[in-house]
């Protein structure tokens, strides 16, 4: 059934254990055994992944605790129409590895609705997943046949990948005779007005440099009036220069300063990050842009010209500073309704 009841309780009993192991509290109903999976599992990533370091799990693994609230499951449901029957199909999900638990919100979507789950997880997002689904089979041992994880897509009726662009071509072309969703590259932006408060600007730092800046949901690209002094950026993102001592990302801010240096390029740098006041949309890790505009009317035409590159939008009158990585259940990425492609099946 999509959206029963019995299943947003094991997604709401998961939600309560991720914040009882987010929050250091005593684990309840019998997950002892989980959670110290689940911190060896951190381990285990992060050696097989140096994008994905303890911190990061960590706050990807508390943001879900936050989000997975038996209020936040219902007022999903009541947003997609509430329960109802579906005929079962089999859903194939391929997995992003890009931010720790970026496919998470496919295995539930399908979970929630009532189908079953055929699942390629990516290398680089191998171990945590698996965990967590062990929540699930403790509140229903029946579970365990709702979902299995493969290493290649066989038998299945419809499709949600995840990728590059260069992978969705690939996927459009296997996976064009089922129903599908097929995302591509995304990426976010910052739209700043002038008026904004040094505490603001300080929280945007967690929209650009979470997780490396390698989410569809980072902050890439910041737009700004024309007068606007790129120095208050500078002077409150500070608190992120540790950044730069993760051997990947310091080594790609080392190599693109090099080439700028190099090809004798106008940039600016702090020691941890590179701006660079430059149109284009998509930026390398380490690499942030700057482009300003001379009225809101210009910013929105340039906003709209981008269209579906762009995941989100931070700012006044957008999603708020510090909160790009904390969408709720219903802000389905590339703007396409996950839950409702499940319950057209």
């Amino acid at each position: 059934m999509f959206f029963s009841d019995h299943r947003i309780q094991a997604v709401s009993n998961l939600g309560q254990f991720l914040r009882e192991f987010s929050e250091g509290t005593p684990i309840s109903d019998g997950h002892a055994d989980i959670a110290e999976e689940l911190e060896a599992a951190i381990v285990q990533s992060h050696r097989s992944n140096g994008w994905f370091i303890e911190e990061n799990q960590r706050h990807a693994l508390a943001a879900w605790g936050q989000a997975l609230s038996r209020d936040a499951l219902q007022d999903w449901r009541e947003r997609e129409g509430g329960s109802r029957e579906v005929n079962r199909t089999r859903v194939g999900i391929v997995m992003a590895g890009n931010i720790p638990l970026v496919g998470l919100h496919d295995f539930l979507a399908v979970f929630l609705s009532g189908h079953y789950a055929l699942v390629k997880r990516s290398s680089d997002d191998d171990y945590l997943i698996p965990v967590l689904v062990k929540v699930l089979l403790r509140h229903d041992p029946l579970f365990e046949g709702d979902w299995v994880f493969v290493d290649r897509l066989n038998d299945m009726e419809a499709v949600i990948a995840t990728g590059s662009d260069n992978t969705a071509r690939y996927f459009e072309y296997y996976f064009g005779k089922y129903p599908n969703i097929i995302r591509k590259n995304r990426t976010s932006i910052a739209l700043l007005d002038g008026s904004e408060s040094d505490e603001e600007l300080v929280a945007l730092g967690e929209d650009i440099f979470r997780y490396f800046g390698m989410g569809c949901r980072n902050v890439g690209h910041i737009m700004v009036p024309e007068a606007f002094d790129v120095q208050r950026i500078f002077a409150n993102i500070v608190d992120w220069n540790g950044i730069v001592n993760n051997n990947k990302y310091g080594n790609n801010y080392e190599y693109y300063r090099a080439l700028f240096l190099l090809n004798q390029d106008d940039f600016l740098e702090n020691g941890f990050v590179i701006v660079r006041e430059n149109e284009e949309l998509h930026t390398p890790v380490g690499i942030l842009h700057i482009s300003r505009y001379e009225d809101e009317a210009g910013a929105a035409d340039k906003i709209a010209g981008w269209g579906e590159k762009i995941q989100c939008v931070v700012g006044h009158g957008h999603i708020p500073f510090g909160k790009a990585q904390k969408p709720a259940l219903w802000e389905y990425a590339d703007g396409v309704n996950t839950m409702a492609f499940l319950a057209s099946l």
